[in-house]
Order: structure tokens, then C-alpha cells, then sequence
């Protein structure tokens, strides 16, 4: 695994994280407790801050980034970034799926519970309200959220990513 100091700052990370020998932290990163970084992830905070809270996964592939002197990006706790999407800039709160390939772009916010579909695109400046699941390009809302998905997918996958950590370390 590659972390790096960069402008002074260097990540920090809570206990019992796991990252994969090919993740890539580098600079502004703060992560809560029990958070993953998959192969070939990039987590770069060299021109912003990146913070998340506990229990994040960030899949494999996937790059988190900002904007220099404009947009951080800030990640709830339980929330699963799938392989290769690109979190750039923006605010995702708890309890959220963001699906694999999406790319969500700079001061869009990701309310709670919420749901963005595999391979979605949502420009910048988007709102996601709290309990609703967006699909498409441009992403739109296309439901509420239901029990089912909450659990069977947003708690679930979080959940899995915490079990094949424990595997890795």
C-alpha cells in the first residue's frame, strides 16, 4: 500500500482498517474506525480534504478526489463506494450505496439511506434527498427507498465489506 505526505498533511485512520497492498492514500485523508480501501483505490487528498466516517468501504478501483480550494469531499459512516466509481468533491452522508462505475461530481450531496445505481452520473451541484435511490445520466431520482433495499443492500454490503476485511488481516 502507497500512503504519502503531501503539502504537510499526511492520512490519518481510526483502528482496525484494512487496505489492500495496491491502495493507493495520499495527503488530506482522515477515515473513522473499520474502513477498507480496495486494490488499485486511490484515495487523494493532496489538493482537498477527504474525510470519512467509521465502517466505510471504498471498492476496488474506485478514486475519491476533490477541487483545489473549492470542493472537499466528506463521506458518512456505513456507506460503500463500488468498483470504480469516482467520488469527486462532493458530500455523501450515512447509510449509503454508491453503485459500481457511478461518478458523482463536485458539491453534489447524497442524503441518508439513499441508493446511487450502478454505472449513474450526477452532475455537479446535485441533491439527493434522504431514502431515495437515483439512476441514469444524468441521474434522477426514480424511487423511495424501501426496507428491503435499506437492509438487503446498503446494510448488507457494509456489512460483507467489514466480513472479507477480517479475511484479509
Amino acid at each position: 500500500m502507497l500512503i504519502k505526505s503531501v503539502r504537510g498533511f499526511s492520512p490519518k485512520y481510526g483502528k482496525n482498517c484494512f487496505f489492500a497492498e495496491n491502495a493507493t492514500l495520499i495527503g488530506e485523508v482522515i477515515m473513522g474506525d473499520d474502513c477498507s480501501v480496495w486494490y488499485q483505490a486511490v484515495v487523494r487528498g493532496d489538493v482537498n480534504t477527504i474525510s470519512m466516517g467509521d465502517r466505510v468501504n471504498i471498492q476496488d478501483g474506485a478514486v475519491i478526489h476533490g477541487t483545489f480550494e473549492k470542493s472537499a469531499t466528506t463521506i458518512g459512516n456505513d456507506v460503500s463506494i463500488g468498483h470504480n466509481a469516482i467520488v469527486h468533491g462532493c458530500t455523501i452522508h450515512d447509510r449509503v450505496l454508491v453503485g459500481m462505475g457511478s461518478i458523482i461530481m463536485d458539491d453534489s450531496v447524497v442524503g441518508s439511506n439513499s441508493i446511487i445505481a450502478a454505472g449513474s452520473v450526477l452532475p455537479k451541484n446535485t441533491i439527493v434527498p434522504e431514502g431515495s435511490v437515483f439512476a441514469g445520466i444524468p441521474a434522477k431520482k426514480i424511487k423511495e427507498i424501501s426496507p428491503e433495499l435499506q437492509k438487503g443492500e446498503i446494510e448488507r454490503i457494509a456489512a460483507n465489506y467489514m466480513q472479507y476485511a477480517s479475511w484479509f488481516k
